[in-house]
């Protein structure tokens, strides 16, 4: 079954002008998400993986479930203010403005390596955050791989720069 063919594409959404690839049609359908998981998960098998870093909140549905079947632990990473315990973040620009990524700062030790995954590649900025979350707090970061690669608009090139492979499954061109 092509993964790809269980995305949804939603025309003008968030706004005028902008495609969105939509996951939820795929995480409802238990063998395309069971295949989606296997896939992302298949190349880290063999690797240590201590855990698995993904943002919310897409990203943390199939953060979790490959931590689940990489037998590794799992780490959230959220917006500003929404961890309950002490944490760290790392600001970053989006088109219009500022964000905050944060994670707790016992989340990730010195040394572990960590996979960063989320459900969606577009310009890396979220991915780039994350990264250099984990790597503040003392992470040895392995890879990223996302579900779905908006091609065109920069992500991969810019994780890469970083030295950060990236891993996707499934490309949509920018529109």
């Amino acid at each position: 079954m092509p993964i790809k063919s269980l995305i949804r594409t939603i025309p003008h959404y968030p706004k005028p002008g902008v495609t969105f690839q939509d996951i939820t049609t795929l995480l409802k359908d238990p063998v395309g998400f069971r295949l989606t998981i296997a896939e992302m998960a298949a190349p880290y098998r063999d690797r240590r993986i201590d855990k698995i870093a993904a943002m919310e909140s897409r990203g943390f549905i199939v953060g979790a479930a490959m931590a689940a079947v990489l037998g590794t632990g799992f780490v959230p990473l959220r917006k500003r203010g929404k961890l309950p315990a002490e944490t760290i973040g790392h600001d970053y620009a989006l088109e219009y403005g500022t964000d905050r990524l944060e994670m707790h700062v016992d989340a990730v030790a010195r040394g572990e390596r960590v996979l960063v995954a989320d459900d969606v590649l577009a310009t890396g900025g979220t991915a780039e955050a994350a990264a250099k979350l984990v790597g503040a707090a003392g992470g040895e970061l392995v890879g990223s791989c996302f579900v779905i690669e908006i091609a065109g608009l920069g992500g991969r090139e810019r994780l890469e720069r970083l030295g950060l492979p990236v891993r996707s499954l499934v490309q949509f061109d920018a529109e």
